[in-house]
């Protein structure tokens, strides 16, 4: 009777690529930076709990709330899912660490001229003002070339991950870019508003954009994050893909929506 073969170990799957202790030290960085900033933003909530005054208008405490929640909770969601990426550890790692910074700025400027009582965004009414304004500007700037790189990356190379996770990158990708669109837009149209002398109507051109960036801004994070979620049940992959599909499919939906009450409002 021959001898029956040893089983040969089982190889576990990798769900995201390896990253070296320097990878590790940005992301924990880049994570702690974005719980800083969605404290500020809750802080800030209870300031405007206790301060009162308008939510909404150029002057608020709503932009400290809802911009240091939002750069918090994107900053933590692009940390995360672009270990995803099939990127260089060094190029990935520079890319968070500026785009970390610049989340920082962003936040810090709008929450400065909040309690200066002064407009963050288009104010070009002093010197100090229109600093800040343009640096704010500059920022985004920054924001879109970062980001559109890791979406290019995404695109170029399947992401790895569990089942339906390269989906979900690339279906947050490509509705992320959508956010920086009409972010882009949001700030020439006002710039150009401002320059030319209508100042208050800057103030109101970019209320028609705003449903559409903040809805399409953070797929990135709602989407991978279902389908993380998903890979951790006991369903049938056909099923997860089924349901990773049609929440995809509502998010999309949502998107298409908030644009076509862009166009009928602007």
């Amino acid at each position: 009777m021959e001898p029956v073969p040893a089983r040969a170990p089982a190889v576990p799957t990798r769900t995201s690529l390896p990253r070296p202790s320097g990878a590790r030290r940005v992301e924990r960085l880049c994570h702690a930076t974005g719980v800083v900033l969605i404290l500020s933003g809750l802080a800030h909530l209870v300031v405007f709990a206790v301060d009162g005054g308008p939510w909404d208008g150029p002057v608020s405490w709503r932009k400290p709330v809802t911009f240091g929640l939002s750069f918090g909770a994107t900053l933590i969601a692009v940390t995360w899912v672009t270990s995803y990426l099939r990127v260089r550890t060094r190029p990935r790692a520079l890319l968070l660490t500026v785009f970390a910074a610049d989340c920082v700025v962003e936040v810090g400027g709008i929450t400065l001229q909040a309690w200066r009582g002064v407009p963050s965004h288009l104010d070009m009414e002093t010197p100090f003002d229109t600093a800040v304004s343009m640096t704010l500007a500059v920022g985004g700037g920054v924001l879109v070339v970062l980001l559109t790189l890791f979406a290019l990356a995404a695109f170029r190379h399947r992401p790895s991950g569990p089942p339906g996770m390269d989906l979900a990158v690339r279906s947050g990708f490509a509705i992320l870019l959508v956010a920086l669109a009409s972010g882009a837009a949001m700030i020439a149209r006002g710039v150009v508003l401002t320059r030319t002398g209508h100042q208050e109507a800057a103030y109101h051109s970019t209320a028609p954009l705003k449903p559409l960036h903040g809805v399409s801004l953070h797929a990135i994070l709602v989407l991978p994050a279902l389908a993380w979620l998903l890979s951790r049940t006991r369903w049938s992959e056909t099923l997860r893909r089924r349901l990773l599909y049609a929440a995809i499919g509502c998010y999309v939906t949502a998107v298409v929506g908030a644009g076509a009450w862009a166009v009928l409002t602007y």
